[in-house]
C-alpha cells in the first residue's frame, strides 16, 4: 500500500476546507486564512500549492467534478440502449450525491456561481462528455426530445440537488421508493 506524503495531505485538508467553508460560507465569505486555519496550515502553503484563491476554488472545482464523473459513470456501458444507460448514469449521480453530501453541495454551488472561470467550468464538462453522447445518441434515434443539453441536464441532473438539499434540511426523505419516482419522471420529461 503506497503512503500518502505530507505534502499530499497538507493539500487534501486545503481542499476539504474549501469545500466545508465554501459550503457553510459561500465564495466570498471564505478568506484564505480561514482556509489555512482549519487545514491546520499556515498560510504561505496555501501558496505551495495553489496561485491564489481564484486558482484553489478552479482546481478543487475541477477535482470534485473529476471524481463526480467517476461515480457517475461507473459500470456504464455507452454500448447498451439510450433508457438504459440512463438509468444506470442518472442513478449513479443520485448514488453520489446522497453519499458524498460536502462535494455535491460544492459542486451546486460551483454552478452558481461566478467564481469558476471559463477555462475550468468547459474542463468540467469534459467529465460528462459520456451523457452528452448518450442524449445525442438518444435524439438521433427518436427516443430523447430534441433538446438542447442544457434543458436536458435542467430536467433530469439538476433535481436531484434539489432533493438532496431538501433531504439534509428534513423537509424529505429519499428512500428507494422515492428515488425510483424520481429516476421515472426525470426519464418521462425527456422521452419521446
Amino acid at each position: 500500500m503506497k503512503a500518502i506524503s505530507k505534502s499530499q495531505i497538507k493539500r487534501d485538508a486545503l481542499v476539504k476546507a474549501t469545500i466545508s467553508l465554501v459550503n457553510n460560507n459561500g465564495f466570498h465569505a471564505t478568506p484564505m486564512s480561514k482556509i489555512a486555519k482549519m487545514a491546520n496550515v499556515s498560510p504561505a502553503t496555501i501558496y505551495l500549492y495553489f496561485e491564489n484563491k481564484q486558482d484553489l476554488v478552479n482546481q478543487v472545482y475541477i477535482e470534485v467534478k473529476a471524481e463526480f464523473s467517476t461515480y457517475a459513470f461507473k459500470d456504464y456501458d455507452s454500448e447498451v440502449d439510450v433508457e438504459t444507460g440512463f438509468e444506470k448514469i442518472w442513478k449513479n449521480i443520485a448514488n453520489y450525491k446522497l453519499k458524498q453530501v460536502d462535494q455535491s453541495l460544492f459542486l451546486s454551488q460551483c454552478d452558481n456561481t461566478p467564481m469558476i472561470d471559463e477555462e475550468s467550468r468547459q474542463e468540467g464538462l469534459k467529465h460528462l462528455q459520456p451523457l452528452l453522447e448518450l442524449w445525442e445518441r438518444g435524439k438521433n434515434e427518436g427516443v430523447i426530445k430534441p433538446l438542447s443539453p442544457y434543458l436536458l441536464y435542467a430536467f433530469t441532473i439538476y433535481p436531484i440537488s434539489f432533493l438532496v438539499n431538501m433531504e439534509n434540511r428534513n423537509l424529505c426523505s429519499i428512500g428507494k421508493g422515492e428515488l425510483e419516482k424520481a429516476y421515472s419522471t426525470a426519464w418521462n420529461s425527456i422521452k419521446i
